[in-house]
């Protein structure tokens, strides 16, 4: 049976907080993307496939921050059955720094057959970017 919307976005949520990057890309359809509108310059607003995905995470994003919970979140499912909307705070740290981290996300994902076939990240450019000047990036 293939899993509902929702429970993607529970398991997306896990697999992020855990930094458990094959379970994430393959909670993916293959063509699925993930895009961040509101980056920091000289990071990539888009990453595309499970592929380009799986190599960003691995390259970068791991790398940058430990989230250690993920509080009040919300999903909120919507009339459209593949798009779910989730609110949350993220609390970690920045890996090469080790300062804290506290970020506010709300992301719009749109879930087909059990897979993502778009994250869009709306999260807050200004604290990323002051992670990312911290450790000389930005």
């Amino acid at each position: 049976m293939t899993a509902t919307s929702r429970e993607v976005v529970e398991q997306i949520l896990r697999a992020s907080r855990e930094q458990n990057t094959e379970t994430f890309v393959n909670l993916f359809a293959a063509d699925g993307y993930i895009e961040w509108p509101y980056l920091p310059a000289g990071m990539p607003d888009r990453v595309e496939g499970r592929d380009q995905i799986r190599e960003f995470l691995t390259a970068r994003a791991n790398g940058l921050v430990k989230f250690d919970e993920y509080r009040n979140t919300v999903i909120h499912e919507t009339t459209d059955s593949e798009v779910v909307i989730v609110e949350y705070e993220a609390h970690g740290t920045v890996i090469p720094t080790g300062a804290p981290l506290h970020q506010t996300i709300v992301a719009v994902l749109r879930i087909r057959d059990g897979l993502v076939v778009s994250y869009r990240d709306y999260l807050n450019p200004l604290v990323l970017a002051e992670a990312l000047a911290g450790i000389g990036n930005v």
